[in-house]
């Protein structure tokens, strides 16, 4: 990665908190679980998950669990912030990011600041360039509501433009500070064609992970991420040919090499795992 701590991917599963029988059943179907505390939790039930999960913390993997708590300034926020820093826990989620104040509150943890507002997404750089932040990802639902909008995709399925705006907002902001990004969720779950294709692109313009609500996205997603073996294949070329050409500038089947096109294959070996 481009500088600042690692995160778990690239399929990040939502599982509720106040479902522990489900916590290691989504851990082992993705890459990582994040044990929600905020939305899938109805209001009567968030105390209860927050207890639910500091009884099953020590069975779990503290590098494969992110937890992401309630928002700052929510009833829930004061005891979810203390729960995750008497737990040790190393990742956490913040939704309804806005500023760096939060982020700051949950240290020592890694935070993975979700932007899902107008002003979460205007704020995405200063965010990022906290010490603490350790990715930026956002959310396309949350922010058509602040707006007043009534969905983040048309009818056709793509989504709208002040939504694209958004996303690429968040990952560009993230790339300037040297920290991941990660997309948002694919909601429609039967559309597995449309997962894959979101997926790729995601993983194609430099997303490092992706989030899903449904078990059944985590190895398509997985598989798109993981970039074909002809592109591997140039990459492993192309990056020991630069160890034999110094000169900056040089020629590999066809194609004339320079620094961005040696930054892509380091990419490409990167999402492959190399």
């Amino acid at each position: 990665m481009t500088g600042g701590p690692d995160i778990p991917g690239p399929a990040l599963l939502f599982c509720p908190g106040d479902r522990p029988d489900r916590y290691a059943k989504a851990a082992a179907r993705a890459d990582a679980v994040i044990i929600d505390l905020e939305d899938s939790v109805a209001p009567d039930a968030k105390d209860g998950a927050r207890e639910q999960l500091s009884q099953a913390w020590p069975q779990l993997d503290p590098e494969r669990t992110i937890v992401r708590v309630n928002p700052f300034g929510s009833p829930w926020w004061e005891q979810d912030a203390r729960a995750v820093r008497e737990l040790g826990v190393r990742f956490v989620m913040l939704p309804k990011a806005e500023g760096a104040g939060p982020v700051r509150a949950l240290e020592p943890a890694r935070v993975i600041a979700l932007c899902e507002s107008a002003a979460g997404v205007l704020a995405a750089p200063a965010i990022a360039a906290e010490p603490g932040c350790a990715a930026l990802t956002w959310g396309g639902e949350d922010l058509m509501a602040d707006l007043g909008g009534a969905s983040s995709r048309r009818s056709t399925g793509g989504m709208h433009d002040v939504v694209v705006h958004a996303r690429s907002s968040v990952l560009i902001a993230a790339a300037a500070h040297g920290k991941p990004a990660v997309d948002t969720v694919y909601l429609d779950i039967a559309d597995l064609d449309g997962l894959a294709s979101e997926a790729r692109e995601a993983a194609e313009t430099g997303f490092r992970a992706k989030m899903c609500i449904h078990p059944g996205h985590a190895e398509p997603i997985r598989e798109a991420f993981r970039p074909p073996e002809e592109e591997v294949r140039w990459a492993r070329g192309v990056l020991k040919a630069a160890e034999e050409n110094p000169s900056g500038v040089f020629r590999y089947e066809g194609r004339m090499i320079d620094a961005p096109l040696l930054g892509q294959a380091r990419a490409v070996l990167r999402r492959a795992g190399e």
